[in-house]
């Protein structure tokens, strides 16, 4: 039997996908939603992953990602545990909330990962009510029936309405949250920057229009990996046989140690850490703290224990009122560049 893909050795593009266990929900209403979103973009943050893609449904989600320090089954399994946390406890339940380990297959780059974003975003109207189920896909995408204006209307409306995927982001029709990434695929749209979110909305309505192709869906998601016949072969190569890498060697970016950061901050002030850790109101202590949270991947109880046992929510408190000053103070803002200088990491 073939091993499962070590997704934690694996720098590159991801499908992700995760249903909830039994076929059951797992986001209830829109406040449900809106807490994945925010982990979402914590993840952005804490594992420096780069989220290109989303679709959220009742009982599972979508995403394309990118992950630069191949530490993809780290950032999903923390995801996931801690939306399983918040939503058994606002709930009031018990138990697994995921259907064992999240699926990821491997996407070879960016012009395979363009389709994939459709497919994400067009799974809201892949329903039984838009004619889109299983069975009339492939009555359409073999061209044995061809659905009406007004049906591909409101199929586009409804794609369009729908606030929890990315699509709106993509469509032009809003900017979408900050962590999202966009440019990497609206540029496979078009190369003209002016035209690739018509051209974006042109593609998904191409697919509405003439059919999805029941085969090339199928192909997305049953293969093992999304890409040409060479990489998909290194992919099934990976998962026999252990081997630690797929698309040729890829230089990570290491995670930084406090200790690291500890010492940048020292170089920055010009003074012993033991000196700027104690002292209130200066600004050395929350830029660590912001540092240790963006680019050591710590907990807020893990930063706190490393600054004098700070409770993690002072540590909380600590990094909101910096992120606020930051956002309007620019002598910090310079401080913060040249420390990410220092680090070798981008702001």
């Amino acid at each position: 039997m073939a091993r499962r893909l070590r997704t934690n050795r694996v720098d590159g593009w991801y499908h992700v996908y995760h249903r909830g266990i039994e076929r059951r929900v797992v986001y209830v209403d829109n406040r449900d939603r809106e807490h994945f979103l925010d982990l979402l973009g914590e993840v952005h943050v804490r594992f420096r992953m780069r989220i290109h893609a989303y679709c959220l449904l009742a009982n599972h989600w979508h995403g394309v990602l990118q992950t630069p320090e191949a530490n993809l089954s780290e950032a999903m399994q923390w995801l996931h545990l801690s939306h399983a946390a918040w939503f058994n406890a606002r709930h009031e339940r018990v138990g697994p909330l995921w259907q064992g380990r999240f699926r990821a297959k491997p996407i070879e780059d960016g012009v395979w990962a363009y389709p994939v974003s459709l497919y994400v975003h067009l799974n809201p109207i892949s329903t039984k009510e838009f004619g889109l189920d299983k069975r009339r896909k492939k009555v359409e995408g073999a061209g044995l029936r061809v659905p009406g204006r007004e049906v591909v209307s409101e199929r586009l409306r409804k794609l369009r309405e729908y606030r929890w995927s990315s699509y709106r982001s993509y469509g032009g029709y809003e900017k979408g949250r900050k962590w999202l990434e966009t440019t990497a695929l609206l540029s496979r749209a078009s190369r003209a920057a002016g035209n690739r979110h018509e051209a974006y909305r042109r593609d998904a309505k191409m697919l509405l229009s003439k059919g999805v192709e029941a085969s090339r869906e199928e192909r997305l998601r049953d293969t093992v990996a999304i890409g040409s016949e060479t990489f998909v072969r290194k992919v099934k190569a990976l998962a026999k046989g252990g081997a630690r890498e797929v698309a040729g060697k890829r230089e990570l970016r290491r995670r930084l140690t406090f200790e690291e950061v500890v010492g940048a901050i020292e170089k920055l002030k010009g003074e012993a850490w033991v000196k700027t850790s104690v002292r209130r109101g200066d600004w050395g202590r929350p830029l660590a703290m912001w540092a240790a949270r963006r680019y050591c991947g710590l907990t807020l109880r893990e930063i706190g224990s490393r600054i004098h046992g700070l409770d993690y929510a002072a540590v909380s408190i600590a990094l909101k009122r910096f992120q606020d000053k930051a956002a309007q103070d620019r002598d910090l803002q310079r401080q913060m560049k040249r420390l990410c200088g220092m680090l070798n990491v981008e702001t």
